[in-house]
Formats: structure tokens, sequence, C-alpha cells
């Protein structure tokens, strides 16, 4: 069962991306763990907490599909109420091997919401946005025609030492046949793409001047 909270933020914030001047905030902005961009509009992490905000603030998200069964933190659902975003949460359990069960059920309905424009940009996020986040993903690759070979790479990339093989079988055995009706075109604005790629130029730069500051002292 997925349930889907929005509230309407009347304050609109405007960035002027012409100046390649970095403010101290840009330089600060964080993102959440394994952070990273799926496809136009569509991004996913690990659990963001109020060192991410500011960052998050920067993908203009419209939604946020959680996949956990824990009630949403009042933080974060006070971050989603003042800039107008929309939770949907699908509560998969977060068991261990050899007990994992992951509903397919919630997995398909939480692709329904994936897959729906209106809701972009969206960003996608478990505890560490490894496992259920990497179902998620691994499930989608297969509804555009990945094959398992790829689709168990980006998985491994996110997931590293703790890779589950339950969830790689999981992802073979997904029957996206009930999806293929979906429309696939993801139709975000390229401004997303565009403000993506200079997030990761503003922390790669941050990266590299902290890392020449740390050789001066």
């Amino acid at each position: 069962m997925c349930r889907a909270t929005e509230v309407v933020s009347t304050v609109e914030r405007v960035v002027d991306m012409s100046s390649p001047v970095m403010s101290q905030d840009e330089l600060n902005l964080i993102p959440p763990l394994n952070f990273a961009m799926v496809d136009n509009g569509i991004f996913r992490s690990g659990f963001p907490d109020s060192a991410n905000f500011s960052f998050l603030q920067t993908l203009r998200l419209r939604s946020i599909i959680y996949l956990c069964p824990e009630p949403y933190p009042e933080a974060n659902n006070e971050f989603l109420k003042s800039n107008g975003i929309k939770l949907f949460q699908f509560g998969i359990e977060g068991y261990k091997e050899p007990f994992v069960n992951i509903p397919q059920d919630t997995i398909r309905e939480a692709l329904k919401t994936l897959l729906d424009v209106r809701n972009h940009p969206v960003l996608i996020h478990c505890k560490r946005g490894k496992h259920r986040t990497g179902c998620l993903v691994g499930c989608l690759r297969k509804l555009q025609r990945w094959c398992l070979s790829s689709i168990f790479d980006e998985y491994q990339r996110f997931a590293a030492a703790k890779a589950r093989v339950s969830d790689q079988r999981f992802m073979e055995l997904f029957d996206i046949s009930s999806l293929k009706h979906l429309p696939m075109s993801f139709s975000c604005l390229k401004r997303h793409v565009f403000t993506a790629i200079l997030i990761v130029m503003i922390i790669d730069k941050a990266g590299r001047f902290k890392a020449k500051s740390n050789v001066k002292t």
C-alpha cells in the first residue's frame, strides 16, 4: 500500500545560473549517501538528513518515493511541506539474507508512481540507497530493456560488499508484462539535467579545493 502526502508551497525560489562565481552555500552542498542520477528527472540516494536539504532544493523535486515502513521523520516532513514535495511511501521491510522477501506488488506500484512524469523530478530512497532502492531501479532498467548483466553491474556499484544474490534473483524474475503499456518517455525539462551536472561540478571543485588546502597545511 502506498501513502501519499502533499503540501503545496507558496514560495518560489529563483536561481540565477548565469554567474560562474560560487558562493559559500554552494560549496557546502552535501548530497545524501549514495546519491546519483538515474534518468532525466529521476534520482536515487540513501536516507537524506537535514545536512542534505540545501542540496535537495537544487533538484526542484516534486516528489519522493520512500521505500521503508518506518514513519517519515518530522524534520523531513517539514522540509517536504516547505518545498511543496509529495511523499509516496511504499513500506518494504529491510530483511537480511536468507529471509529477504520483496513484495512484487509493492515494487510494481512504486514503478507506476516512478513512471508518471507528473511526479518528476523524483528522488527514490530507502535507508542506505542500496538494496530496496537498487531493486526498484533494477526493475525500472528491465522496463528500459537493459540486459541483466548491466542491471546487476549498476546494482553492485551501489551495494558493493553488501550485494545480495536474493536481490539480483528478484530483479531477474520480476515480471514487467503488466507495466509495458505505461509510457517510458521521461519528458522532464532539460534544466534538471543541467542542474545535476552543475551540482556534480560544484562538489568536485569543492573536493579539489579542500584537498589542496590540506596539502598546504
